[in-house]
C-alpha cells in the first residue's frame, strides 16, 4: 500500500495536506485500498479536515453515516460513492461501520494529453461546485464495477516495470471505471427529470473555463485573459457563462475565491492577513471588502458564526 505523505502548509494551519508519491513519478500514482482497512489505519487523520493533491473515490457498499465535503454534510448509505476533486476539504465521520473501496489518483497519472482532458472535463463526476459530490449506484452497476476492480487490483499486483504497457491499462480500466458511473448518473437524471449534462461543444468549452479558473483563481487573471487562454472572445465567453450557468465570467471567478476563502477561515486558524495573501490580495482591507462584498459580512464574523 502506498501511504500518503502528511505535510503542514503552514505552523497555524489546522488543514492536513496529503500527496500520492507527488514528484516522485517512478512510484505509483494510482492506488487502490480496502475502505475499512484505510480507516483503520488512518483514523485519527481522516475524521478531521483535510484536503489532498489527488484526486479520490470513496465507494460505500456498506454503512451508513455521513460524509463531509467543504461545509455539508451527505448521507451516506449502501453504495454511495463520493467524488472528492483535489484541493477539496472533506473528512470522514467517526463511524467504525463502513466497507468499501478508495481509489486515489494524481492529474498526471490520468491526464497525459488533449483527449484524456477533454474526457476527464466531459466526465463531471469531480466538477462539485455545480452538483452534490456523490451519487447512489444500481446493483447492476456495482457489479460492473467490481469486475473492473479485480482487474486493477490484479495489474497492480505486479511489478509495474516488468509488465508491459502497465500504466496504460490501469489508465483504460479507470476510464471503463468512471465511464459506468457517469452512464447511470446521467441515466438517473434524465428519469428524474434533471438538466441533462450531455456535453456539446459549449458546454466543452465551459468546462474548460471552469478548469482554467481553479487553477489560476488567486493569480489575478483577468476575464479577458482567460477568454484568450480558450482562443475565443470575451464576448463570447460570457455570452456562453450566461447561457449555461445564468453567471458572468466575473462571478464564477469571485465564487472561487470565496469559497476558498470560507474553506480557510472554517477549516484553519491562519488569520485574515494570512488567508489574504493565500488567495492573492496585497490588501487585507480591501480583501475584508471583497469578502464582505460578496458574503454581507466580515470574514471575521464569518469564522465566528461558525464556530
Amino acid at each position: 500500500m502506498v501511504k500518503a505523505v502528511h505535510c503542514m502548509s503552514g505552523a497555524k494551519d489546522k488543514i492536513s495536506e496529503y500527496h500520492l508519491n507527488k514528484h516522485q513519478p517512478k512510484k505509483p500514482q494510482f492506488v487502490v485500498h480496502d475502505l475499512a482497512a484505510y480507516i483503520e489505519q488512518h483514523s485519527e487523520d481522516v475524521t478531521h479536515p483535510h484536503i489532498h493533491s489527488f484526486y479520490q473515490i470513496i465507494w460505500f457498499k456498506r454503512g451508513s453515516g455521513k460524509h463531509f465535503v467543504d461545509f455539508s454534510g451527505y448521507p451516506v448509505a449502501e453504495n454511495s460513492i463520493f467524488f472528492v476533486a483535489k484541493d477539496q476539504v472533506h473528512y470522514f465521520d467517526d463511524k467504525k461501520n463502513y466497507e468499501g473501496v478508495l481509489i486515489h489518483f494524481n492529474e498526471q497519472f490520468f491526464v497525459h494529453g488533449r483527449g484524456e482532458l477533454e474526457f476527464f472535463l466531459k466526465c463531471n463526476l469531480f466538477d462539485n461546485n455545480y452538483q452534490a459530490p456523490y451519487c447512489r449506484l444500481e446493483s447492476d452497476t456495482g457489479e460492473i464495477l467490481d469486475q473492473y476492480l479485480r482487474l486493477i487490483r490484479e495489474e497492480l499486483g505486479g511489478r509495474i516495470e516488468d509488465r508491459f504497457g502497465s500504466e496504460e491499462l490501469l489508465r483504460a480500466y479507470l476510464v471503463a471505471f468512471l465511464i459506468q458511473i457517469q452512464r447511470q448518473k446521467n441515466l438517473s437524471e434524465r428519469v428524474s427529470g434533471m438538466l441533462s449534462y450531455r456535453v456539446d461543444d459549449k458546454k466543452m468549452q465551459l468546462l474548460k473555463f471552469l478548469n482554467l479558473v481553479d487553477k489560476h483563481y488567486t493569480k489575478g487573471t483577468t476575464v479577458t485573459q482567460y477568454a484568450q487562454n480558450l482562443f475565443i472572445s470575451t464576448r463570447t465567453l460570457s455570452a456562453l457563462t450566461n447561457q449555461l450557468l445564468g453567471k458572468n465570467p466575473s462571478s464564477i471567478v469571485q465564487e472561487r475565491i470565496i469559497l476558498e476563502a470560507q474553506r480557510l477561515l472554517l477549516h484553519s486558524e491562519l488569520n485574515v492577513s494570512q488567508i489574504a495573501f493565500r488567495l492573492g490580495f496585497d490588501d487585507t482591507s480591501y480583501f475584508v471588502k471583497y469578502f464582505k462584498k460578496h458574503t454581507q459580512i466580515s470574514p471575521a464574523e464569518f469564522r465566528k458564526s461558525i464556530q
